[in-house]
């Protein structure tokens, strides 16, 4: 497929809809290729981080269900990183024709500069044309990918499930005073780093 182009799967509802993001979440982009560097870096350190605390959580013991939620969230974004790392690098790119593998490294993009590629549109329904601002819009204009959607779910997963998933017993009320002190301290050192060096 090339950009933009779109065939109907499911009636008109589900379509497959070929789009690049080079950005974030709905095609926000900022700072060229810095910003880029930036995002993909920032999404690298998140992964790691991800994966410490899901080691930490089979140390611990957690439970399948939150294992395998924190593993769609990873999942999505490794997805997401790889094409970023990797995609520019052995495709050509797709403006008005199929893309092709290309010897490596001589694709559209750099390292670290890829697109993301986002593919399934779902169009339910349009919003009515008598709607304030958004009359006769489609619902959910967003295209998105697999990877998208591994995330989403995840997240939405965490979010209804939070009290079955993390567990824990309450701090003693010396607990919560000691560190609100701890607290206090660290955030007026940062507001007033001058003064907490006296």
């Amino acid at each position: 497929m090339f950009i933009n182009q779109e065939f109907q799967l499911f009636g008109s509802w589900f379509n497959i809809h070929f789009v690049e993001n080079e950005g974030m979440a709905m095609g926000i982009s900022w700072g060229g290729e810095l910003g880029k560097y930036s995002l993909t870096l920032f999404r690298i350190v998140a992964i790691i981080v991800l994966m410490v605390y899901i080691h930490s959580l089979i140390k611990k013991k957690a439970s399948m269900a939150l294992l395998a939620t924190m593993a769609l969230i990873l999942a999505g974004a490794m997805g997401n990183v790889l094409d970023s790392l990797f995609y520019g690098l052995v495709f050509s790119d797709s403006y008005g024709h199929v893309a092709n593998f290309v010897p490596w490294g001589t694709g559209y993009r750099s390292f670290m500069q890829g697109h993301v590629v986002d593919m399934i549109s779902i169009q339910l329904f349009r919003i009515p044309s008598w709607f304030p601002l958004y009359g006769g819009q489609k619902f959910f204009p967003f295209i998105f990918n697999v990877a998208d959607a591994a995330i989403s779910v995840g997240i939405v997963l965490l979010i209804i499930f939070q009290k079955n998933f993390f567990v824990e017993e309450l701090p003693s009320s010396e607990e919560v005073l000691q560190n609100s002190k701890i607290f206090c301290i660290f955030i007026f050192g940062m507001i007033f780093p001058n003064l907490s060096k006296r």
